[in-house]
Parts: structure tokens; sequence; C-alpha cells
């Protein structure tokens, strides 16, 4: 077997609104470690984006930390990051919501909430269609290109993973078999080698 492969290098990407940043193999880290990261904002002030795979070790619903919104089936809730964790964002596909970002791929960040909210509260589907995330990841001025550089993140800027339909364990592994070659082969590298 060619043990090159398993050689990190440097991204090749810059990153960008609507990139992934997907963990590599040998990030052990408590919060980041598998992780993919939808890139929300990247300029020379910083970064932001939201943890797309992370969820909360209890069972979180949406209804949890907005009452009003108590519906059937209920709204899962998922880690989006570990700042402003009382802070609620939503990925979705709904191009009319006002004062979305748009983020690529046909996938939006935010907007009008109060739109939101009649959208859930009139029975429209939820599923594949919206994901709701408490709190984000944010770098400072310069901060994840050294990670970057570092090989913390390996960024892919044309994934076609569909991020509100997959299962989040899925994710980080299917992101980077998106990428093909040796990131494919990297996504069946062992969690903890230690343990085969």
């Amino acid at each position: 077997m060619d043990m090159n492969i398993f050689q990190i290098e440097p991204s090749q990407q810059l990153p960008r609104i609507g990139s992934l940043l997907i963990a590599s193999p040998f990030l052990y880290d408590f919060y980041f470690t598998r992780s993919v990261v939808l890139v929300a904002e990247h300029n020379e002030e910083g970064s932001m984006g939201i943890l797309v795979n992370k969820s909360f070790n209890r069972l979180m619903n949406l209804d949890d930390v907005v009452p009003e919104l108590s519906v059937l089936p209920p709204i899962p809730l998922y880690k989006g990051g570990p700042i402003g964790r009382e802070t609620l964002f939503y990925l979705h596909t709904l191009s009319h919501l006002k004062d979305a970002l748009p983020l690529g791929n046909g996938l939006y960040l935010n907007g009008d909430f109060d739109q939101m909210q009649q959208y859930i509260l009139s029975g429209a589907p939820t599923q594949g269609v919206v994901r709701f995330f408490m709190g984000y990841a944010g770098w400072q001025k310069g901060q994840l290109m050294q990670e970057i550089e570092a090989n913390t993140w390996i960024v892919n800027n044309e994934s076609e993973v569909d991020l509100l339909n997959m299962y989040l364990r899925d994710l980080w592994r299917e992101s980077l078999c998106d990428m093909g070659g040796k990131y494919a082969v990297w996504s069946r590298y062992p969690k903890y080698p230690i343990m085969n």
C-alpha cells in the first residue's frame, strides 16, 4: 500500500461563502473531530460557519427554544458550534424568505424569522427544507487560513452532498467521499486507530 496517500497536504482551495470545511481525519479536538462546517462568511476580518453534522448529547427540538413552534412531528435542533450557543440559525431552501443569505447550491441561511414561523405553522414540510442550529463556529482575522495551512481543514468548494437530507453521522464521511481520490480513502480512516 502506498503510505503517501495518508500524507496531508494544504488544501488547494480557498474557502468562500458556501464552502464546506471538512475536519482532517487526524484532527482530535473536543468540538471539531470529524466535523463539517458550512462557511457563511469569509473575509479579511475573519470567518464564520455552521457545524452541520453535530447533535446535542440529549435530543433537543426547536420548541425547546421557541415554544410557539411546538408542532408535530417535532423539529430537531442541532449543535451549530461553540460560539453564541444561545443564538438560533437556520439553513434552508426557501428562496422567498426575506433577508436570507444565499450560500450557493440552493441553500440559504437565516432570513425573516416571522416568515419562517408562518411557514412552519402552516404545516408546510420541514424535512429536507430547513434545519435549525444553536451556535456557530468562528475564526478571527487570519485564523482559518492558518488552520487550513496546518492541515486542520480540507476545503470543498464544489460539494454535491445534500446537507438537509443526509443523516448527520454520515456527513463527514460522505463529504470526503464526494471529493474522490485520496479523500475517499481518508473517509475510511478509523476515528480511534489504536482500537483497531
